[in-house]
Parts: C-alpha cells; structure tokens; sequence
C-alpha cells in the first residue's frame, strides 16, 4: 500500500495521506472495505482529517473492521476538531444520543459542533438543529426556523415542511396560513407525506 501510495504521490504530486486516503476510497469502491480500512486509518494516525472521517464511517457502519461506536466517535472528534463538518455533525450526533455522567458539558459540546456544522452549509446539521431548537426544553423558535430555513434553501423537504408547521402555527414567526401552504406545497412535491397530509386538512 505504501509502495502505491508513494507512486500516486509522484504522479499527482500530492501529500502521502491525501494519497492514501484517495486509494481507500477507490478500494471502498471496488467493494475491497478491509484495504480501504486500512489506507484510511494509515492517513488517520497521520493527522489526516479527511481519513479521520473515513475511518470513523468504517467503524460506525463496520466496513473493514468490527463495527464499535466508541472507536468511531474517536475519529469523528478527531476530524471534528480539525473543522471537518461532516465529522462535526456525527461527532455532536454521538454526544446526544449517548447518556453522559457529564451532561450539560456534552450537550454544549455537541451544540456547538452541530451549529459550526451546520454554518458550513452541512444540511443535515441544519435540520437537526431546527428540530433541537423547536423541540428543546425551552424551546427556541426563532433560532430553530432559522435552521430549518437553511436546510429548508439547500433542498430538505421535511424541514421545508418543519418550516410550513412554523408559519401555520405562528412559531418563531408571525403566523400566515397562505406563506404555510407554500411551504406544504415544495415539500409534498418533493415527495413528503406529512406535508401532503397537511393540505389535505
């Protein structure tokens, strides 16, 4: 592996983790996940971010290896902490489905990778975040439509339909029946049955 990666690197010129991270992904590919796994966690131990993801996805979903969450959410905090935002929403996803002994500094952590997450335009963050916010112990309407609306702008239609739920009921925002059946209208012809079901009423 090392002798490959070593000749991807002249040819394109390119950092040895990069390169090592590239044959992993074409191995996953190719179906081969052990040499995948493998590449990846040598680009990992490098400090590699990209790798570090890759190899937290391999322990999360048991490709290449056994399947063990501790391990995966290791390398999710990992490429977190180097501001990867994918890596920032599992890792936040992790802490909150957990049961800590810490809770509020776990809760806080993971609030604050899933907002870093979801302003790096990761839309899964920003529903999450939407739903978190309008579902939270004190809810915080106005924050949580403001979430839903960027997930709702890159494409999600059960935010979109989130959104249509905000503007019937007048949470976060001043309630109008006609901006809601818009709303219910791009989600259902996105293909959400909770939205066509709320123009049905």
């Amino acid at each position: 592996l090392e002798k490959a990666a070593f000749q991807l690197q002249q040819i394109f010129r390119i950092d040895i983790s990069i390169a090592l991270n590239i044959l992993g992904i074409e191995s996953m590919r190719a179906g081969h996940y052990r040499i995948a796994y493998t590449c990846f966690k040598l680009a990992a131990d490098r400090g590699y971010s990209k790798a570090q993801f890759n190899v937290g996805l391999c322990y999360e979903h048991g490709r290449g290896t056994a399947k063990d969450l501790e391990k995966a959410a290791f390398y999710y905090y990992h490429a977190a902490s180097s501001c990867h935002p994918m890596a920032q929403y599992r890792y936040a996803r992790y802490l909150l489905c957990q049961r800590p002994e810490n809770e509020w500094d776990r809760h806080q952590k993971a609030v604050t990778f899933l907002e870093q997450a979801a302003m790096a335009g990761v839309t899964e963050a920003q529903a999450y975040l939407g739903v978190f916010y309008m579902r939270g112990l004190q809810p915080k309407e106005k924050k949580g439509l403001k979430y839903l609306l960027l997930a709702a702008k890159n494409g999600d239609a059960q935010s979109r339909y989130h959104v249509g739920v905000c503007y019937e009921k007048g949470l976060g925002v001043q309630q109008n029946l006609a901006e809601a059946m818009r709303h219910y209208q791009q989600s259902a012809a996105a293909g959400n049955r909770n939205a066509w079901e709320r123009l049905r009423v």
